[in-house]
């Protein structure tokens, strides 16, 4: 719901909001301007009574006087019948230039308020104001959402550029747009008559004294009252001994009988009036030109959003593929409902209602947020396949799904199967898919097949899910599927360092030079930019379609792409990897990892790893220029053969970006394990959990077991276990 309130309002609106915010930015210059060319007002204690004389003296007609919030001073008068204006200096009374706004500031006013259309444009300008305000509340929603919670609104990003740059933007605007439109929204309101009328006017006199020509420098009110207060001052009309002076100053308004000089009334300001005139001052900038140019400038940032939203917009739709021969609901036999928020999984639904047909099923694929059980009258089942976004939440295209069954009356009479997409370093590991099943559970819906899992898009645990539910359907069904190729870029191998040979595993740390990425790319988020260590690469070997991924040693700032490589037997990517020399190149992928890295702040932080796992771990050390604690346990098998970053680890510990380091070799006489030297130092690995430590693993799925069984029994006494400290994103692994 609350992506819609943002998307499609963004969507709609996008050129009404441009025209508003551009012309809002173009007019929060206007207030600055005139308060730096306003003549200065620098003669101390000046009254309204010494401005007024000397502006007598220029134009003995002068019929008011007005100071604006800048300080500008306006007078006007008639001349033979001919009315006159100007900006007057109050140190001399001489006229100091035209009173008139330009004709670009006049034209800008006419677009901004009311599109040229008058009463019509304004009303159209207000609905391009409500539309930012559902844009700024729904995108701060979904910051929050995103970056887990209020406390971490402003926490580092992760993602394609265009994204990132969409919610950094967002998050340095949403303030001045908010206000923005809510201070429009109130003067249109307000120029409708919509808001109680409250402005406070003193009663106009009974009585006069019918006479005239009392000095204006003799008028006590005009004499105590300093120019700085004054607003507006206007005069009787010649001839006419029952008029009377105007005067209206900051702390109100009231009348001066032009022949005594008798403040006759005088009545204060309203709370309205005062509540009004802020509005007015919050959005125009007239008597806060800084506050106003700094409106303009967040404002700038509706432009670059809109751009940044449609790529983003775009490149979702680009990622869901077209289904062919997908059937009407009322007609088929498979219902298949996707969750999906970039549109990944849509292409694994695109695979398996593929395969579906072709074995002779009729499939209805839809979005989750279409599920409507009515409609599937012959349906034999129901398959959903949910991705989930963020910490548990209800990917873009299945929202509203879990309110429409728990509004069912009853179950649906089709079984369900449940298929949840995600990733294991996450704590709530498909979370979503687990909701929908835990709901499927407390409506009563059977399930034909119980609810599984795949880790990182992997095909291969796509495939061995398809054999189960094949089996359950009693159909043949073979899930190859193979994701779309990612935009790759070209890394030519600048050195590398090999080990391994004396333990017959071929190892080698492979540096890589950055590429030469397009502006165009980096806004979009292809090929390889900003990246950090612990963010995964994805090779494409030869005679492959298909990534695959290794750890990132290194980050954009370190100037290279550093990956620890070892040759599997048979392995068709590490293989061509570790036979490139230096000057020959590959094609490579970022795919952001942002579960998988040190938390910010001075929190120590334990690293555990072995073999290539390292990779990852040394580049957290290489970043650590602030001296963060870090501690490392790492295992390899000799060291003489193949301890990794060897030296830098050593001067990384010298220099103080690793606190401690701890090794295990098991091809020594010791032979031991890092799950070994975590039991061994188990007082100071429970003393650094104490002290709020996050615990970052890599390396193989084995190690990484061991590693699990040996810290859940050094967390034992502290009645903690490694389930809990993930929960509370203290505990991360990046397995393989």
């Amino acid at each position: 719901m609350i992506r819609s309130l943002h998307r499609w309002p963004g969507l709609i609106a996008a050129a009404l909001l441009l025209v508003l915010s551009l012309s809002g930015v173009g007019l929060s210059v206007f207030p600055a301007l005139e308060t730096v060319t306003a003549p200065a007002q620098t003669e101390a204690g000046l009254t309204v009574a010494d401005l007024t004389a000397r502006v007598l003296v220029t134009h003995p007609d002068v019929e008011q006087i007005k100071r604006a919030p800048s300080g500008r001073i306006t007078a006007y008068w008639f001349d033979n019948g001919t009315p006159g204006a100007a900006v007057v200096d109050p140190a001399t009374g001489l006229d100091a230039g035209s009173a008139d706004a330009s004709t670009v500031e006049r034209w800008l006013k006419n677009l901004h308020r009311s599109l040229f259309l008058d009463d019509s444009g304004r009303i159209v300008a207000a609905i391009g104001a409500g539309a930012m305000l559902v844009l700024a509340v729904s995108g701060t929603a979904l910051v929050v959402r995103r970056t887990g919670g209020w406390r971490r609104i402003f926490a580092p990003l992760k993602g394609p550029l265009s994204g990132r740059l969409h919610v950094e933007i967002a998050r340095l605007s949403v303030v001045g747009l908010s206000l923005s439109s809510v201070t429009a929204l109130w003067m249109t309101a307000s120029t409708f008559g919509y808001l109680p009328e409250n402005n406070v006017t003193p009663p106009i006199p009974n009585t006069v004294s019918g006479e005239s020509g009392f000095s204006v420098t003799d008028i006590q009110a005009l004499r105590t009252t300093p120019l700085s207060a004054l607003r507006e001052l206007t005069f009787p009309y010649p001839d006419d001994p029952t008029d009377v002076f105007t005067l209206k100053t900051d702390a109100g308004q009231g009348y001066i009988d032009q022949g005594t000089g008798a403040l006759l009334a005088w009545v204060e300001p309203g709370t309205w009036d005062r509540i009004s005139e802020t509005i007015y001052m919050l959005h125009t900038g007239q008597g806060a030109a800084t506050l106003g140019l700094l409106l303009g400038l967040m404002a700038l940032g509706v432009p670059l959003m809109a751009v940044t939203g449609i790529i983003v917009w775009i490149a979702g739709r680009r990622a869901r593929p077209k289904l062919h021969g997908n059937v009407v609901a009322g007609h088929a036999d498979t219902v298949l409902l996707v969750g999906s928020e970039g549109g990944n999984v849509w292409g694994f639904a695109a695979t398996l209602q593929a395969v579906l047909t072709a074995a002779g099923q009729r499939v209805h694929a839809a979005p989750m947020s279409a599920f409507a059980p009515d409609r599937y009258t012959n349906a034999a089942r129901i398959i959903v396949l949910a991705s989930t976004y963020g910490d548990g939440v209800a990917p873009a295209s299945a929202r509203g799904f879990l309110d429409r069954l728990a509004a069912l009356p009853a179950p649906p009479a089709m079984p369900l199967a449940i298929l949840g997409f995600g990733d294991r370093s996450f704590p709530d590991f498909c979370g979503f898919a687990k909701q929908v099943e835990r709901a499927a559970e407390a409506k009563g819906w059977t399930a034909f097949l119980q609810m599984d899992t795949v880790n990182r898009q992997s095909p291969q645990d796509f495939a061995r899910w398809g054999h189960l539910l094949g089996a359950a359907m009693s159909l043949p069904l073979e899930l190859d599927h193979q994701p779309v190729a990612p935009r790759t870029s070209a890394l030519t191998l600048m050195s590398r360092r090999d080990y391994g040979a004396d333990v017959q595993a071929p190892t080698a740390i492979l540096r890589f030079a950055l590429p030469h990425i397009p502006v165009w790319r980096r806004i979009t988020g292809l090929g390889v930019s900003r990246f950090a260590a612990g963010d995964l690469i994805g090779i494409v070997p030869e005679g492959s379609p298909s990534p695959r991924f290794y750890s990132l040693a290194s980050g954009d700032k370190d100037g290279f792409v550093e990956i620890c490589v070892r040759k599997h037997p048979g392995g068709l990517c590490s293989g061509q990897l570790l036979s490139l020399e230096p000057g020959e190149a590959i094609q490579g992928s970022i795919r952001p990892n942002p579960g998988f890295r040190p938390a910010c702040g001075i929190k120590p932080v334990i690293l555990i790893g072995a073999g290539t796992g390292i990779g990852p771990l040394a580049g957290f050390a290489r970043a650590n220029t602030r001296h963060q604690p870090m501690h490392l346990w790492f295992g390899a098998r000799h060291p003489d053969s193949d301890l990794l970053y060897r030296p830098e680890l050593i001067d990384w510990h010298t220099d103080g970006r690793l606190t401690s380091v701890a090794a295990a070799f098991s091809r020594t006489e010791a032979r031991t394990y890092v799950q070994d030297i975590l039991r061994r130092d188990r007082a100071r690995v429970a003393r650094l959990i104490a002290n709020g430590a996050q615990v970052l693993v890599c390396g193989g799925r084995d190690m990484a077991a061991g590693v699990a069984e040996a810290m859940t029994d050094i967390l034992a006494s502290q009645g903690l276990t490694p389930a809990m400290l993930k929960a509370e994103g203290r505990y991360a692994e990046d397995v393989y």
